[in-house]
């Protein structure tokens, strides 16, 4: 029995092999994978490359909690046969679907199915729809670890180029689609998801698009943007600024009754005949803080290969602009620099205002910068780039001379979910001489360092 669930196994594997490589069916391959499908009770339709996970999920319910988690099963000591057997056949429906994108233009109704599709291989790697593409987070409610209880896989190192990849994909097939001709008629327009390959083709051609389409456009930008902003406010709603004032006497309401200090600070005044203590004081906490402005300075690269960034950043920086006493002022460039503050609070009108694209030169945006920094001791400057740049030791220097200065500046070489980017490595090692190393990875870093800085 063990030899005919590993024949079953190689025969599943085989036929999704043949399956990415030649998009012809073989015949033998596909016969015998038919049989093993129906003899483990599994639907045939998990065999069609045409049949999205969707679809056979509504007809087949009970399978939804099997993709979950699918691929991080945890390891055990005893083998099951048939249920390695079931695992192959849902795992080659997955990636089928996925990774076979096929040849020719896409068509919206297309793109949106792989995203789908995508978002199944996502949950089936213990992560969220959209997680590893770098996109939102959210979209069916699946926890991080799945529903099956196994540890989320290290993403890092076990499958190091799997989100850009999926990136990459999503990419090329928003690239073969008729994206104009899709705007222009809203019930197409409707049936595209949002996501950061599509939202980096709108804001590239977004100056080229007029009426209806440019009306569909927006739309789908806004979306997006308050999808991720609805993400990263959870990581940022915490964070308050400056300490406990204790100078101000605490506010006298119930909400900020200390009841454990006011037990302990009566237990004199305890009754052992009547059971009953009598509070003589009640204690309230402080909540009043001391709050020093402090002034955030974001400086985004606003390059073509920095579009993760500038999305990620517009949309936290907004964030931070509503905290309280924090001042944010937003600069983007290429070989030009554009003051973006007055829009900060407002990341959908603040991209509307970007243009993606062109060559690199941080020196102008440095000289936009530099002028803001009124009091170094309470001003964080955040520089979010490749760092690529064709006047790289002038640049350096004036980033240098900001970090003597007093302010804290934090050098970020990615803020998108992937956590992939590429640093001139000249940079990164002289950030790292500086003691100001590049960040690099998930946006929770970015903040974590942004809410130690406001907070401390």
């Amino acid at each position: 029995m063990t030899q005919t669930h590993e024949n079953r196994r190689q025969v599943l594997y085989w036929r999704l092999l043949a399956r990415l490589f030649d998009q012809e069916e073989q015949a033998s391959l596909e016969s015998a994978s038919l049989a093993v499908v129906e003899d483990i009770g599994l639907p045939p339709a998990l065999l069609d490359p045409q049949v999205a996970i969707d679809s056979i999920v509504q007809r087949h319910p009970d399978l939804a909690a099997e993709f979950d988690g699918l691929m991080v099963q945890p390891a055990t000591d005893e083998r099951d046969g048939a249920a390695e057997v079931r695992r192959a056949a849902l795992v080659s429906k997955v990636l089928l679907n996925v990774f076979n994108t096929g040849t020719g233009t896409v068509s919206a109704g297309q793109l949106s199915r792989w995203q789908a599709d995508a978002g199944w291989l996502e949950r089936a790697l213990g992560c969220k729809p959209g997680e590893l593409r770098g996109n939102r987070s959210g979209g069916r409610g699946v926890s991080p670890t799945g529903t099956g209880g196994a540890p989320a896989p290290d993403l890092g190192t076990l499958l190091p180029e799997i989100g850009p990849e999926l990136g990459a994909l999503e990419g090329d097939l928003v690239k073969r689609m008729h994206l104009r001709e899709v705007l222009a008629d809203p019930v197409l327009a409707a049936r595209l998801t949002p996501s950061m390959s599509l939202i980096e083709q709108l804001l590239r051609d977004k100056d080229n698009l007029s009426g209806v389409a440019l009306a569909n456009a927006k739309a789908l930008i806004r979306r997006f943007v308050d999808e991720v902003a609805e993400v990263l406010r959870t990581q940022v709603q915490k964070a308050t600024v400056g300490a406990l004032d204790r100078s101000v006497p605490p506010k006298r309401v119930f909400r900020n009754l200390d009841l454990d200090r006011t037990i302990w600070k009566n237990l004199t005044n305890w009754s052992p005949e009547e059971e009953r203590l009598y509070v003589d004081r009640l204690y309230y906490r402080h909540t009043a803080r001391k709050t020093t402005p402090q002034r955030l300075i974001a400086v985004v690269d606003q390059s073509g290969s920095m579009v993760d960034s500038m999305v990620n950043c517009t949309i936290l920086a907004s964030i931070f602009a509503g905290l309280p006493r924090v001042d944010v002022h937003l600069i983007a460039y290429d070989t030009q620099a554009l003051d973006l503050t007055p829009w900060v609070a407002d990341p959908f009108e603040t991209l509307l205002r970007t243009n993606l694209g062109g060559g690199t030169d941080g020196t102008v945006a440095m000289a936009l910068a530099q002028p803001k920094i009124a009091e170094p001791r309470n001003t964080v400057v955040v520089w979010i780039s490749d760092f690529y740049e064709w006047n790289g030791e002038q640049l350096f220097e004036s980033m240098a001379a900001v970090h003597r200065s007093g302010a804290k500046f934090i050098p970020v070489g990615s803020v998108t979910s992937s956590g992939r980017g590429s640093v001139n490595p000249w940079f990164r090692e002289r950030f790292k001489d500086l003691g100001t190393p590049v960040i690099s990875g998930h946006i929770s870093k970015l903040v974590h360092e942004l809410k130690t800085f406001l907070t401390s």
